[in-house]
């Protein structure tokens, strides 16, 4: 489960991740789409033809002289191959003499050569094979849709008559050397048949048939066969009469029923002996088993029963082997004489045998040169025959057609990769940007790498509260900072804060008058102070005059109480930057102003001073050392977290108490992980009036905290 929950969560930070970008990644996918279009545009438009051929393997090697020929076997790279041919200039050549393609594909008043056009050629041929067939597609892209059809058909043709005329040549090649071979066997044969006939004049010997095979010359010779034949057969039977012998001689009584049934007969009056002989052995064991005494009567009876089964096993095994061994000397005599017979026969077969054996060696030879000659004559004669009969080793089943519409740029598939393409380098870039940003994202990045907490998270577009009516839905982040500084004042009677920046921009200045004002309604006596005497802005938020205010007491020319101005928002009052010096920083950073800290310390429950950025001027560091509480305001992914760092080693080293970070102008639109942030909009629906928080009555968290500032 909490495998499902991560997995739920990485995919929560990519789709974040992926609408923060969406900016990025529609202006990606807009450009890769419009490159796209272009391309597409200015490329030109090519038209498609095809031919469809069938191809056939050439079986027409070389012809075996008894017919057959050359085995062939299936070749799985044979349809590659021919692909491979038909790109060959053998084959592309004679297509461009046909059609005159240097002259067609030559720009006017130039004339490319041979190889430019061969290349081109090659570049505007697609072959595909159609699967499981033994067709091809032989296609051509052209930007002219005649030219196109032209060429695919004239290539088809070129190929189908090369194939013919090699197919052709290989058959009058090989029946040259059939007729070769004929030729000289006949002379072989005249030859055999003269020696034959010279030796049966010689010998005086009388053949029936002198041109058929298997004439009966030798009288004895079948005798011979059949006595051998005898022979063969009588040995066996010695042999298996031997085998049952020997298998019988070394026989127990008890192995006399299997003995009987592997020499493949069984004796009924045997196997009823043995099962009685075990079955009376088992029931003498069992008795004795069982306590019964060896002179038992019953036990006696068995041992005597089991005496007669053994000696009739034994009379029964001793008659078996007698007459095995009669057998035996029986068969092994007959297998004697007719040994001598087949002796006698051999020697009276090879005394006429070798009177006739030239002569039917003679006619052997003589035959078997003539059976081969026959063979190479019909061979021949069904070669000859095929020749008549046309080959078509390919053969064009579909013509090439001349396209109407362009085939090549295809818009619709072209413009679809195009925006696969688009929206992929666009989540890409998105995402290496994202690595890229070292700002600050989530309020893990604040409170892992500045070590405070987030006291606060202020959605994007926030409205000045002072200027709206009613209870605005904006007021709840604020009702939340309020609470969390109580919650982590430094000491119970710190009331004096400043809230500051890393650079302009970040909304410093309307946090603090939002607060200011969240705080004066909950009952609170606010004071706000616009101690940013660089670019004060608090005077337009209240819509007064800044000719005159804090720099007025600083140098002198003012007390405090000229100064402070009372608003139209009850229990808040304001005082204006006033006229800015040459010198601010001496002024902030001088005993008045520690004066007018500790007089409104006493005076007010709250007051609050707006300072410059604290990088880049020092005022923010000024007002930081002196007041009791300072809080840092980031902009949600604006600046890296190194600056922040560097603002927060900015008040520490000044001896400024930083309890927090408000996380500000969060668009909770994209970054879901703060939408629970405003979501108690919804929930507590009607304007609430917030009660004060009594500083008295501030729960202690995490330690004890002092009592004052001296206790710190």
């Amino acid at each position: 489960m909490n495998e499902n929950n991560e997995v739920k969560l990485h995919f929560l930070d990519y789709w974040r991740t992926i609408k923060m970008r969406m900016g990025l990644i529609l202006l990606t996918f807009f450009l890769v789409m419009v490159t796209a279009g272009v391309t597409t545009y200015f490329m030109p438009r090519e038209y498609y033809s095809h031919v469809e051929m069938e191809v056939k393997a050439d079986n027409s090697g070389p012809i075996g002289v008894f017919g057959g020929g050359m085995a062939r076997t299936y070749d799985p790279q044979f349809v590659a191959t021919q692909f491979r041919i038909l790109q060959t200039t053998d084959i592309l050549y004679p297509v461009m003499e046909r059609l005159d393609l240097t002259k067609e594909y030559s720009p006017s008043g130039q004339r490319l050569a041979p190889e430019q056009v061969l290349r081109r050629l090659r570049h505007s041929m697609q072959l595909q094979e159609v699967r499981n067939t033994g067709l091809i597609d032989i296609g051509i892209f052209d930007t002219n849709h005649d030219r196109a059809a032209n060429i695919a058909n004239t290539i088809g043709v070129v190929y189908v008559e090369r194939r013919r005329a090699d197919l052709l040549k290989n058959v009058s090649r090989g029946l040259e050397q059939v007729q070769d071979e004929v030729t000289k066997q006949r002379g072989i044969v005249l030859a055999a048949s003269s020696e034959a006939a010279s030796l049966r004049t010689k010998g005086g010997i009388v053949d029936p048939d002198p041109d058929k095979d298997g004439t009966q010359l030798a009288r004895k010779s079948g005798t011979v066969i059949w006595d051998e034949q005898t022979l063969k057969d009588q040995e066996m039977k010695v042999k298996d009469s031997k085998l049952h012998l020997d298998l019988i001689q070394n026989a127990k009584p008890l192995e006399l029923p299997q003995i009987l049934h592997m020499m493949g007969f069984d004796d009924p009056t045997v196997t009823s002996t043995v099962s009685a002989l075990q079955g009376s052995s088992l029931l003498e064991q069992r008795l004795l088993s069982s306590g019964v005494g060896e002179n038992h009567p019953q036990i006696k009876s068995l041992r005597g029963q089991i005496t007669l089964y053994q000696s009739q096993l034994q009379t029964a095994l001793d008659g078996q082997r007698s007459g095995l061994a009669s057998r035996y000397a029986m068969e092994a005599k007959k297998l004697e004489n007719i040994l001598s017979k087949v002796e006698d026969s051999k020697k009276a077969a090879i005394e006429e045998q070798t009177a006739l054996k030239d002569y039917v060696e003679a006619k052997n030879r003589y035959l078997q040169e003539k059976r081969i000659l026959e063979s190479a004559e019909i061979n021949l004669k069904a070669e000859r025959m095929k020749t008549t009969i046309e080959q078509e080793p390919a053969k064009i089943w579909e013509k090439a057609e001349v396209s109407l519409a362009p085939a090549r740029p295809y818009v619709p598939g072209y413009m679809g990769g195009a925006a696969v393409v688009g929206i992929f380098l666009g989540i890409v870039l998105a995402f290496f940007i994202e690595y890229l940003d070292t700002s600050v994202k989530t309020l893990d990045d604040v409170e892992r790498f500045l070590q405070i907490p987030v006291l606060a998270v202020i959605p994007k577009d926030i409205t000045v509260l002072m200027k709206t009516t009613g209870d605005s839905p904006d007021a709840e982040a604020y009702r939340i900072l309020r609470a969390n500084i109580e919650f982590n004042k430094p000491f119970r009677d710190a009331n004096t804060f400043t809230l500051i920046s890393g650079g302009p921009g970040e909304g410093k200045s309307t946090t603090i008058n939002n607060l200011a004002f969240t705080c004066a309604k909950g009952g609170y006596n606010v004071l706000v102070v616009d101690a940013d005497l660089r670019r004060a802005t608090q005077h337009k938020f209240f819509d007064v005059s800044n000719d005159f205010g804090l720099t007025d007491y600083l140098m002198g020319r003012a007390e405090i109480d000229d100064i402070i101005k009372t608003t139209k928002i009850d229990n808040l009052s304001f005082v204006p930057a006033g006229q800015l010096p040459n010198d601010s920083v001496g002024i902030l950073n001088s005993q008045r102003m520690t004066d007018l800290m500790a007089k409104l310390k006493q005076q007010y429950d709250l007051v609050f001073f707006d300072s410059p950025p604290i990088l880049g001027v020092s005022d923010g560091s000024v007002l930081a050392s002196e007041v009791d509480m300072t809080i840092m305001v980031v902009q949600h992914r604006r600046f890296p977290r190194a600056m922040l760092q560097r603002v927060k080693q900015a008040v520490l080293g000044v001896g400024g108490r930083l309890i927090g970070v408000v996380l500000n102008n969060v668009d909770s639109k994209h970054d879901d992980g703060y939408s629970y942030y405003n979501s108690y909009n919804e929930y507590y629906g009607a304007r609430r009036e917030t009660p004060r928080i009594e500083p008295a009555a501030a729960p202690q968290l995490a330690r004890p905290r002092p009592t004052s500032r001296e206790d710190y």
